[in-house]
């Protein structure tokens, strides 16, 4: 038995639980008329989709964290959910947890759950678009201020980038884009493949895991391909994760995201920025083929010159045989000839040189013969020798006591000087 002083007994005016809800029904279409719009803003918590339908929690941004912060339980049927969501993604923008956003709808409330919600028509596209265009700035000015916003793109590229690290999703068209400009250039590339989520949530966190990895592999270029969608599809390369790993590669990194039009954070850090897949399959192999080509045109001139040097040196050995042949021979022909001119010279000139010496000579015999002292001791003449042989030309060189020879035709007298009688001539 209950004793509590307020305990009353059940009387005849207990409502039902249906009675119950259909007065604070009443009283809610009282103050929030089925009509009346109403502007709610608040942190997504949880954002679910099914049967077309879209569920998301929301609380107060100022409570989110707190225990017991207010939630709100916003519903957005298939057939507002469908269009509203299409027209988020044409404008780059997305719902997801932890975005604070403003909402337009109506409160409900279901009595099968005792929940009050409330029922989503309309979301501030203008406040969110403003909201992520403003994260955006703030990132590049981060990524300006640390010096990483051209930090890839003073990466020197290699002269020929023949290993490829590839960060995509194997299957999609912009990823077998990329491949088949690689195909149809008729070069070998090696491609690495990095496999990655590129758009959702998760994209961030897998597009930025798979550059580290690839830059950590021998490659000599990492290309991140992404092909068209919305905005709000490529809206994960407007994300720091991406960006900050694309800006701290040590390896230049090309980027072919989305459509032509599309220019996202990621295409502003990259080494170089492709406007498509196809586009960025087409500078890669551009640029092998336009390196294969000057090495061809180097070849080729190495060759011609190769080719002009060894017809030269061809033509000069054959000058140069034919002047050692032709030159020599020549040469010895005239030394012969020369000594046949010299031979016909020699024999007559040697000759009369010969015929000059024995007339010469015939000459001297003669005059030797007229100054021959025996001709002259035939005549009668004789001469007079010293001890020493030596002729005696005046009696001044001789002294009394000395010893003579007087020579004649036919002997020789030894005497000795006893007297010298010197003539006295005129002076």
């Amino acid at each position: 038995m209950d004793e509590r002083p307020d305990a009353a007994e059940p009387s005849g005016n207990a409502v039902t639980i249906s009675q119950l809800y259909d007065e604070v029904t009443s009283v809610l279409e009282s103050a929030f008329p089925r009509g009346r719009a109403l502007w709610v803003t608040g942190e997504i918590q949880k954002i679910s989709e099914s049967s077309g339908h879209a569920y998301i929690d929301m609380i107060d941004t100022e409570a989110a964290g707190t225990r017991g912060a207010p939630v709100l339980k916003v519903k957005c049927w298939r057939s507002t959910w469908g269009p509203l969501k299409a027209d988020l993604a044409r404008t780059g923008a997305t719902l997801a947890a932890g975005m604070t956003v403003a909402v337009r709808g109506r409160l409900d409330f279901y009595k099968a759950r005792a929940e009050v919600g409330f029922i989503l028509d309309e979301v501030d596209v203008t406040a969110l678009l403003g909201r992520l265009a403003l994260e955006r700035a703030r990132l590049l000015d981060s990524l300006r201020a640390e010096g990483l916003l051209d930090a890839n793109a003073r990466r020197a590229l290699p002269a020929v980038a023949r290993r490829i690290g590839l960060v995509g999703s194997p299957g999609t068209e912009g990823f077998s884009d990329f491949l088949g400009q690689l195909e149809r250039s008729g070069i070998t590339f090696e491609v690495l493949v990095a496999r990655a989520t590129v758009q959702g949530p998760d994209a961030p966190k897998e597009v930025a895991r798979a550059i580290a990895l690839v830059g950590s592999q021998d490659v000599d270029l990492i290309c991140v391909v992404r092909g068209g969608g919305s905005r709000a599809d490529l809206a994960a390369f407007d994300s720091e994760p991406i960006a900050r790993a694309i800006a701290t590669a040590s390896i230049p990194v090309f980027t072919g995201i989305g459509h032509t039009g599309d220019e996202s954070v990621a295409d502003l850090v990259a080494h170089t920025r492709c406007i498509t897949p196809t586009a960025c399959g087409q500078e890669v192999a551009g640029a092998a083929m336009e390196w294969l080509d000057d090495v061809r045109q180097r070849a080729r001139y190495v060759a011609d010159e190769s080719g002009r040097a060894l017809r030269q040196a061809r033509r000069e050995l054959a000058q140069t045989r034919a002047r050692m042949v032709v030159g020599p021979s020549a040469a010895l022909q005239r030394a012969r000839t020369s000594m046949e001119v010299r031979r016909e010279r020699l024999v007559p000139g040697a000759r009369a040189a010969l015929a000059r010496g024995e007339a010469e000579v015939i000459a001297r015999r003669r005059l030797l013969r007229a100054f021959d002292p025996a001709r002259q001791l035939a005549r009668g003449w004789t001469m007079t020798l010293d001890s020493d042989g030596a002729i005696v030309r005046s009696a001044d060189g001789l002294v009394p006591g000395a010893k003579i020879v007087t020579r004649f035709v036919d002997g020789e007298v030894e005497s000795t000087v006893s007297e010298l009688t010197r003539e006295e001539r005129d002076g």
